[in-house]
């Protein structure tokens, strides 16, 4: 299969690291325009080297745009920048955000709040500035990446597995509504994949193992006995950002390897 985003403009937030850079690289080598999004310009810049440092088709960008998605006005600013330097925004993969899971009654009024800011109003705010321009258009893709504690939460994983859960429920809605005008929503919820965060786990260990050891370890406990890799989960959106995935909306596709219990 052959697919090619030659012509198309793509947001993705949380762009300058793990899950965010390979589908940044996999958007890119299909020939997209592609805007990085990250709160830092050094990580963002470096990602940006290693993106243009791989072969793709003429006509394919990178661009970096430093933001702060849980500010709603560099939300804004920032998406007049990327349209001004790259064109109306035809794909959205809302991206941003990191595992922030403890025991319920340690939980703050203020760790709700920032951790709703940054998984579901971050998405509402982008979805909602490129919706006109995909409606017009009669073509868009907003892909959400959640993690598989959106389907079956356990104890000690709040707050992310309640945020998650809404924007599982916000993408639903968003594919609903956007169906008549070819705006297709999905959702990739995200089990273990070898990634940044998977490192700031290892960081916070004993350091008894080498991280190798550590993704190993981890990785044996998985139904497929090893951790995904996040290239693996960029081309699971690199399909659904295109037109071969033509057909298919309002979906929380697992993207773990087995680990869910739920379908």
């Amino acid at each position: 299969m052959d697919i090619s985003l030659a012509g198309k403009t793509a947001i993705i937030t949380g762009g300058s690291l793990g899950l965010g850079l390979a589908t940044a690289e996999a958007f890119y080598q299909a020939g997209g325009r592609v805007a990085l999004l990250a709160r830092r310009r050094e990580p963002l810049e470096e990602a940006r080297a290693k993106i243009l440092a791989l072969e793709a088709p003429d006509g394919a960008q990178a661009a970096t745009f430093p933001c702060d998605v849980t500010d709603a006005a560099q939300v804004q600013a920032t998406h007049a920048e990327v349209v001004a330097k790259l064109g109306d925004v035809d794909i959205l993969v809302n991206n941003a955000g990191q595992s922030a899971t403890r025991p319920f009654e340690s939980i703050t009024d203020e760790d709700w709040q920032a951790d709703i800011d940054l998984k579901l109003f971050a998405a509402i705010r982008l979805s909602r500035l490129v919706w006109p321009h995909m409606k017009t258009q009669r073509w868009g893709r907003i892909i959400n990446l959640l993690n598989v504690f959106a389907k079956a939460p356990g104890a000690n994983t709040a707050p992310t597995s309640v945020s998650r859960a809404a924007g599982m429920a916000l993408s639903k809605v968003m594919a609903s509504e956007g169906a008549p005008h070819n705006i297709l929503v999905n959702a990739m919820l995200i089990g273990f994949i070898k990634s940044d965060q998977i490192r700031r786990m290892f960081d916070a260990s004993d350091g008894s193992q080498s991280f190798e050891a550590f993704v190993a370890t981890a990785g044996s406990r998985l139904p497929m006995g090893r951790m995904g890799e996040a290239p693996e989960a960029a081309n699971l959106a690199l399909f659904l950002a295109s037109e071969a995935a033509s057909y298919i909306t309002g979906c929380a596709i697992n993207m773990d390897g087995g680990l869910s219990k739920v379908v």
